[in-house]
Parts: C-alpha cells; sequence; structure tokens
C-alpha cells in the first residue's frame, strides 16, 4: 500500500484529502507543521508528497529545498496545493523542485489523478533500464539515479526521466509538447511552459556552463536537442 503524506495545516482539507485518498486504497498521514513534515519525512520517506506552500514551521518551498537536497530524498515525488495559481507562482513551484502543482480549491477526482500518475512516473518501467553512459554523464534508469564524473547529481524523478529519454534519443529534435508526451504521458497536468523549467534545472545540474550548454541545447523555433557530441 503506498504511503502519502499530507502536508497542509488546514485540518478540515488535509482530512477531505485524506479520506478521498484512503477511500482509493492509500495509506494517508496528515501533518500540519513544515518542520514536523520534514522530520517525519526523513525518519521514514513516504512514496509522496503532498505539500501546501503556506505553512507553519517552515515554508511549503523550503521544505520542497530541502528534500532536493537530500541525496536519499530527492526523487521523492512532490505535488504542490496552493491557492496561488499565478503561473508565476507555478514556475517557481517546478523550479524549487515540485513535480505537480494543483490550484485550491480543486477536485478531489483529479487530486487523486494526480497522485496516481506522479507515483506510476516514480516506478521505473522495464524498458532499457541498461545503465548508460555519455560523455562524463551516468545514468542508471534501474535506480533513477544520476551521476557526472563519478559524482551523484540529485535529480527528481521527472528530471532523470526527461534527461534519460533525451539521452536516449541523442542528435534528434523534440519540441515541448512531443517532450510532454513522451515524459509526462496522457496523465499529464503540466503545460508546455514547464519543459523550460525542467530543462533549465537539468543544465544547471549537468552542465559545466548553463548558459552554454554541451548536452542540452535548444534549438531555435523547435524544441530542444541532446548533443552526444560532448561525448
Amino acid at each position: 500500500m503506498k504511503r502519502i503524506l499530507i502536508v497542509e495545516d488546514d485540518r478540515d482539507l488535509a482530512d477531505l484529502i485524506r479520506y478521498n485518498l484512503e477511500r482509493e486504497g492509500f495509506q494517508a498521514v496528515p501533518v500540519h507543521n513544515g518542520t514536523d513534515a520534514l522530520t517525519r519525512i526523513r525518519t521514514s520517506p513516504p512514496d509522496l508528497v503532498i505539500l501546501d506552500l503556506m505553512l507553519p514551521g517552515m515554508p511549503g518551498l523550503e521544505l520542497c529545498k530541502a528534500l532536493r537536497r537530500d541525496d536519499r530524498l530527492s526523487r521523492l515525488p512532490i505535488l504542490v496545493i496552493s491557492a496561488r495559481g499565478e503561473e508565476t507562482d507555478r514556475v517557481l513551484g517546478l523550479e524549487l523542485g515540485a513535480d505537480d502543482y494543483v490550484t485550491k480549491p480543486f477536485s478531489p477526482r483529479e487530486l487523486v489523478a494526480r497522485v496516481r500518475a506522479l507515483l506510476r512516473r516514480a516506478e521505473p518501467s522495464d524498458d532499457a533500464l541498461r545503465p548508460i553512459t555519455i560523455g562524463d554523464l551516468e545514468l542508471d534508469p534501474a535506480s533513477l539515479r544520476a551521476r557526472k564524473r563519478g559524482e551523484p547529481v540529485l535529480l527528481s524523478v521527472l528530471e532523470f526521466r526527461l534527461l534519460h529519454f533525451l539521452a536516449t534519443h541523442p542528435g534528434r529534435v523534440f519540441s515541448r509538447e512531443a517532450l510532454l508526451d513522451a515524459v509526462w504521458g496522457t496523465d499529464r497536468f503540466v503545460t508546455p511552459r514547464s519543459v523550460d523549467v525542467y530543462i533549465r534545472r537539468l543544465r544547471e545540474k549537468i552542465e559545466d556552463d548553463p548558459e552554454h550548454p554541451a548536452y542540452l541545447k535548444t534549438v531555435r523555433g523547435a524544441g530542444y536537442i541532446f548533443d552526444a557530441r560532448a561525448d
């Protein structure tokens, strides 16, 4: 049974989310304080975190950053829920490591659908589980781990999936929509703008000079390409 941690200071909303998740067969545990949530996650990591941004103790975005800096927790799926629905807020949440972003008020059915989608993506597929090496990058899809020059690179599940997809299709240009279909699939709830956010985050983590990338290059007016010539 998958265990979901609900980090939400509104107790009524947390109980509503818990009820709907438990009805769908999940184990759901509410926590109402950001600091308490971080301690609980580090002690016993859940399968997924539903995270409000406005929290006592530690704000949601700070908690998100703390999880992404932890090698043991960097691949933990994070679904942000927030009353702040402007695009800049969504982009900021994704930039700091969230895997999806839901604006309040939301449908419980939609929330459960997004939880299921994120959990599916967190499971490595049976296809192409063999580790690959390109240049100074090593990608192991079985463990969802990446290394650069032998040093670990902390990637979220979706960051890894996007990088692995591009790296296994070198020299091909993919539009934002094509990447959404290939990496996020039919369950996607993000926009083409989100792809730019993920590419920027990947460049900051794997490129020596993110402003002049060797691997993840932009093809103006078309999309993105993984350049294997960096090998």
